[in-house]
């Protein structure tokens, strides 16, 4: 539910000399606008805590890291995103959640040459988890959780993970090429990069696998699926650019579309959080549209794709609510920048 006041809160502007900076900006009404009920799974506390654990070991965190990886929350972004998974399935999907943040994190200090190594190992320790042997740690993690995962993950599923894994690892290679030169791409071609780097589609597949379906290829390869994919995953990242400008900006990071709309369009601050709450709009229309004209492929697989299509806006929501229940974007100011949506911006690091 959005608050309502008497007065809608307003972007304020610094003055720099001859040149206005703005000060804050004001979130689109993202949880209002969003349609779809947030389920918890009854599994959340128990399994995050032993995720937690995992990779706490896993991955030998030290202070300030620790810290820090606690407050991600990540088991909470699982059970919002899976909320009909036993534990065991909800445990895999954690513990690669976790995983794959943190990876996220460390793939920002790489430049292509290392992002495609680590590309080499994990891919590797993916594709068999048993027999491939490695000293990285990144590497070791990634046996542990998909040797689980192939103990029940059907072959569809499983291929369409370790495909949209590569996917990942090849545009944050591309997103790393970009930051070294200190290239904005163009709206068209950050879209298309943005939903491989967003990790959503091997995500997608966790869907399948904590359902334990798994759909055939004529169905996956159906346009109003692949649009009802590209919809889903639009949101979420559209949701991530926002929450995650802040942070960014700070840094000098130039991977968002706020960059790339203020860039390519000419858009201060606060018209380009607009314009992409907009986009969102658009995107759930998109989905809904696109959720009407689903054909039947007979009353068994048309179940398999009801609960699919479930499993995309359960991620579009429970990745919404998640990021205000993190401290990774708004610090411990999350509940409260949920109901007054105004971002007070960070300064700027030392160059």
């Amino acid at each position: 539910m959005s608050t309502t006041s008497s007065t809608a809160p307003t972007a304020t502007y610094t003055s720099t000399g001859s040149e206005f900076e703005t000060a804050r900006f004001i979130l689109p009404d993202f949880v209002g606008d969003c349609p779809y009920p947030l389920r918890l799974n009854p599994n959340c506390y128990p399994v995050s805590r032993a995720s937690e654990q995992w990779f706490l070991q896993g991955a030998n965190l030290t202070e300030p890291k620790a810290t820090n990886f606690m407050g991600l929350h990540t088991g909470k972004l699982a059970a919002g995103c899976y909320p009909d998974a036993d534990a065991f399935h909800l445990r895999v999907c954690s513990d690669f959640l976790n995983w794959l943040f943190n990876m996220d994190d460390w793939l920002d200090e790489f430049d292509v040459d290392d992002t495609l190594g680590m590309r080499e190992c994990c891919i590797s320790a993916i594709r068999d988890p048993i027999n491939f042997q490695t000293e990285k740690l990144a590497g070791k993690m990634c046996k542990s959780f998909f040797s689980r995962f192939m103990q029940t993950g059907g072959p569809g599923c499983t291929e369409r993970f370790i495909h949209t894994m590569d996917l990942f690892f090849i545009a944050v290679a591309k997103q790393a090429d970009d930051r070294a030169t200190g290239r904005v791409p163009d709206m068209e071609s950050y879209i298309t990069m943005r939903r491989d780097t967003s990790g959503c589609r091997p995500c997608f597949a966790f869907i399948e696998y904590t359902a334990q379906i798994d759909l055939p290829d004529k169905v996956m390869s159906h346009p109003v699926i692949m649009a009802m994919e590209d919809a889903s995953n639009d949101l979420v990242f559209l949701y991530n650019d926002v929450f995650s400008y802040n942070v960014e900006q700070s840094r000098r990071d130039t991977h968002n579309i706020i960059v790339v709309l203020m860039h390519e369009q000419g858009l201060n601050l606060q018209e380009a959080v607009d314009y992409i709450g907009g986009l969102c709009k658009v995107s759930i229309q998109r989905f809904e549209d696109n959720r009407d004209i689903l054909p039947s492929w007979g009353e068994e697989l048309d179940k398999q794709v009801a609960i699919y299509i479930e499993g995309l806006q359960n991620w579009v929501v429970g990745s919404l609510h998640w990021s205000f229940d993190s401290t990774r974007y708004f610090g411990n100011n999350g509940h409260t920048i949920k109901q007054d949506r105004i971002i007070e911006l960070l300064p700027k690091r030392p160059l």
